[in-house]
């Protein structure tokens, strides 16, 4: 969509026009949904309610909508994002009472990934819960370092593939994924109150 359809579409939302709301929805649908997909994981059952709520309050805000302060994707990949923020949080109640349990059993691999002194191995992250623990961290983070942590820890992407994606250097694509997993790490001690070595210590002693 270039920029004089996303203008004739924030017009037509904001007069109401549902053909209007089919254009956002035929254009920017297919991303989002990847986006969401991204954070929440392939394989979660609530990727099309998160989408939907994503689009209805982007339909609802659209008179919030500054073309100044970025396109039309901007605007709308942020209040997916916070869509996908909310989607989390419905679940921190239980969350809070298990991540002990869920750190324990990662048998202190993660505390050593966050450090940069190991991989992020796949069986990590089979556990649902430790993955949405994970994931939660991530949606706090700004875009770059999440799309970063994803490419290279879910989605297993090779460093020079990410390298030649973004058009930069290996060594500078090391650089930026050493600055996110500490960027994740203060995350991650900010939302759970103790860092990973303190709950798995807790466990080696009960």
């Amino acid at each position: 969509m270039d920029e004089n359809q996303a203008r004739t579409v924030v017009r037509g939302l904001r007069e109401g026009h549902t053909h209007a709301w089919q254009s956002l929805y035929d254009c920017y649908a297919p991303r989002v949904w990847h986006g969401v997909a991204r954070l929440l994981g392939s394989q979660s059952a609530d990727i099309g309610d998160v989408v939907q709520e994503s689009l209805m309050a982007a339909a609802r805000s659209i008179r919030t909508y500054d073309e100044s302060k970025g396109t039309l994707w901007v605007w709308l990949w942020g209040i997916t994002r916070l869509q996908v923020s909310l989607h989390f949080r419905k679940c921190q109640q239980q969350a809070r009472l298990n991540r002990p349990e869920w750190l324990a059993a990662s048998q202190g691999r993660l505390a050593r990934w966050l450090e940069g002194n190991d991989s992020l191995a796949p069986d990590l992250l089979e556990s649902a819960e430790l993955q949405q623990l994970v994931r939660t961290v991530l949606i706090e983070l700004p875009d770059d370092y999440a799309e970063l942590l994803i490419a290279k820890y879910l989605e297993d992407e090779p460093i020079l593939v990410i390298a030649e994606r973004e058009r930069t250097t290996e060594t500078a694509v090391r650089s930026k994924l050493a600055r996110a997993r500490e960027a994740f790490r203060g995350i991650f001690k900010k939302l759970t109150g103790e860092t990973m070595t303190d709950a798995e210590a807790c466990h080696e002693h009960t």
